[in-house]
């Protein structure tokens, strides 16, 4: 067998089971179907796949598309959930009861157990029992109400082999595949089922995925053949590692993609980061690349076949670089909403204002948090002294009674800017005989909480001469 697809037009298609967070793996898949199809003008469709009933819950299907919707990643149709196409699934494994395909099997959990142990000690994959049993005869104990599971029966001999967009010629013998199930006895159907009859429904032209599903490939592409349709091209994406090379997993740091959100990482920064995890741009040794340049330069063909290694130092510093490189005014919604959980109301009484002040501490954001908790003296009246800065700077009380005498000085400048700000502290600390650094950091202390910040004189003229004054006197 060969992957084909006679449809022109791609069709792709991110699949998530609503048992767990959207995680960094699972939104990496959504972001490179993303791209691939924003790439070619195709059409990108977000199924849930929630026919594990007993672990699937409603909050995790609002995660999935909170996650998706925060990172910019939109898709064409859906989202189309399995529970409500069960009578599709039902129907197929009909259908491949009546052509051969498949069979009842009435064998119970111990059998099952007996069958595979003896398969093992063998060396082999050992068919089951109950695919000898002639198809009238098993039908005619479904109709006297006995239950049964439906599995595939898996050709005996031969390999099914396919040729993967990233990882090329993969093939598998058919001998080392048991015949899987694809309808439990209670009528829910396996994910082999489900999947390939959505795919084959929803006209899927490419299956990209993660390379947990390499093994899953041939299974899927025999019920392709089974129901006389074309296959779909397959590339599975190389998995994520932590550094030190083991699953990426909870104990390397946050993975949930919403966890991301509120570190105060930028949705921007962190779809660049993602598509560069197992995939190299051709042509390209830039790092920073926004959306039209990451679709635009996008190809199956470009991604790596070894693992993707996790770097958290990466993040952070891609992070910084987009919060340095956005304008203010697309900021301002991500960092008000930063300071609507740290309660936080905005002296500033215009949105002009409050983006200038963004651009002055731009260069020293780590994150968005950053404009909340250390920079929060800039916006809010309310805000707490770094105890070290405190101690460092403000412990001497003859600079703390300066810096009150100092405020007066400012009170009665007829001009408040950079420079004459500047001019009156140096004057004054020639005055007093003291160096003016002592005055700087302290005055840096009492007006932003923070013993490290931007241009004191430039803070100044941010903050305004009345406010300036005020938390000058408070010192």
């Amino acid at each position: 067998m060969s992957s084909t697809s006679s449809t022109p037009t791609p069709r792709l298609r991110f699949a998530p089971s609503p048992t767990g967070y959207l995680h960094v793996g699972g939104v990496r898949t959504a972001l490179f179907n993303w791209l691939y199809a924003r790439h070619y003008g195709g059409t990108l469709i977000l199924r849930i796949e929630d026919t594990d009933l007993e672990r699937s819950t409603p909050e995790m299907v609002d995660g999935i598309l909170d996650g998706l919707r925060w990172l910019g990643i939109d898709w064409d149709e859906g989202p189309f959930f399995q529970t409500e196409r069960m009578q599709l699934y039902r129907a197929a494994a009909g259908h491949l009861i009546n052509t051969g395909h498949a069979y009842y099997c009435f064998c119970n959990k111990e059998q099952l157990e007996q069958q595979r142990a003896q398969g093992v000690a063998e060396g082999r994959v050992t068919r089951d029992a109950c695919r000898g049993i002639p198809r009238d005869h098993a039908k005619h104990r479904i109709e006297s109400g006995e239950g049964a599971a439906i599995r595939f029966a898996v050709p005996e001999g031969g390999s099914t082999a396919f040729d993967d967009a990233v990882f090329g010629r993969v093939e598998f013998f058919n001998s080392e595949i048991e015949d899987f199930v694809l309808l439990r006895t209670d009528g829910v159907p396996t994910y082999h089922l489900s999947v390939v009859v959505d795919d084959v429904d929803m006209r899927m032209t490419h299956v990209v995925r993660s390379a947990d599903h390499l093994s899953n490939t041939p299974k899927q592409m025999m019920l392709y053949e089974a129901l006389g349709k074309p296959l779909p091209v397959f590339a599975h994406l190389p998995l994520i590692l932590g550094p030190d090379k083991t699953r990426l997993s909870k104990r390397h740091g946050a993975t949930s993609v919403m966890a991301y959100k509120e570190e105060g990482i930028v949705p921007e920064a962190f779809r660049n980061f993602l598509a560069l995890l197992g995939w190299t741009p051709p042509n390209s040794t830039q790092e920073i690349l926004h959306d039209r340049e990451l679709i635009d330069l996008f190809e199956l063909g470009s991604i790596q076949k070894s693992n993707a290694v996790f770097d958290r130092g990466k993040l952070d510093w891609f992070n910084t670089e987009y919060i340095r490189a956005t304008p203010a005014d697309l900021l301002l919604p991500l960092i008000e909403e930063e300071w609507k959980k740290a309660d936080i109301i905005p002296f500033q009484t215009s949105r002009e204002a409050m983006a200038v002040t963004v651009d002055l501490l731009k260069p020293r954001a780590r994150n968005l948090r950053d404009f909340a908790t250390l920079f929060r003296g800039y916006f809010s009246d309310e805000f707490e002294i770094d105890p070290a800065a405190r101690e460092k700077f403000l412990k001497d009380e003859a600079v703390r009674g300066m810096l009150v005498e100092l405020a007066s000085r400012y009170e009665q400048a007829e001009e408040f800017t950079e420079a004459s700000t500047e001019q009156i502290l140096r004057d004054f600390a020639a005055e007093k005989n003291v160096k003016a650094g002592g005055l700087i950091n302290g005055a840096r202390v009492v007006l932003t909480g923070q013993g490290v910040a931007p241009s004191l004189f430039a803070v100044m003229v941010n903050l305004g001469q009345e406010r300036t004054v005020a938390r000058m006197k408070a010192a």
